[in-house]
């Protein structure tokens, strides 16, 4: 099923003589392969002188296994532990902030908000503040931890007898283990 073909016919091309079918060759190639006699010849095999026949070549797989590594690359860490990672370090953060703005309030009216007043005494006057400068927060609202539970603050603190106790209860909101506090810091 080899075809033989002049090496210097010009014209010469695998794909156009595969089209033309078995032993027919395009018109300018025919009459250029008169002109070519005893000239070096070129055997066409393969699955382009068979005709339909067509496969992926190793190049063609090793790009699409490359492409699939990529994209593994960017979507796996996602989707194992890296949001949960981040909220932990929003959650530490929120409450370096928050524990920033209870020192100003401290700073301000000599003591930290007592009990009832917890950290809604950062976002309004609580009766027992005489020097009251706020708002302490940003937003003029407490803000929830990432899972959207609020934040829990105790004074004086058990972790911190001398200061206050500021925490999330972490991932599923029981507490345990899972508390992020400032004394974690």
């Amino acid at each position: 099923m080899a075809r033989k073909l002049c090496a210097r016919a010009p014209g010469f091309s695998v794909k156009r003589t595969a089209f033309y079918g078995e032993g027919r060759l395009p018109p300018r190639l025919a009459r250029s392969m008169h002109q070519c006699q005893g000239m070096k010849t070129l055997t066409q095999t393969g699955p382009a002188a068979s005709g339909s026949r067509r496969a992926f070549t190793l190049v063609e797989m090793l790009l699409v296994l490359t492409i699939l590594a990529i994209l593994a690359g960017v979507v796996l860490p996602r989707l194992t532990g890296r949001p949960t990672e981040a909220k932990i370090k929003a959650t530490k953060a929120d409450i370096a902030n928050i524990g920033t703005s209870l020192s100003m309030f401290e700073v301000d009216n000599g003591s930290y908000p007592k009990g009832c007043d917890g950290l809604q005494a950062l976002i309004t006057k609580p009766r027992d503040a005489q020097n009251w400068k706020g708002p302490y927060l940003h937003k003029n609202k407490v803000p929830l931890d990432p899972w959207d539970n609020p934040y829990i603050y105790v004074f004086p603190g058990k972790h911190n007898p001398a200061d206050f106790d500021l925490y999330s209860k972490g991932v599923d909101g029981l507490g345990g283990t899972n508390i992020i506090g400032n004394w974690d810091n």
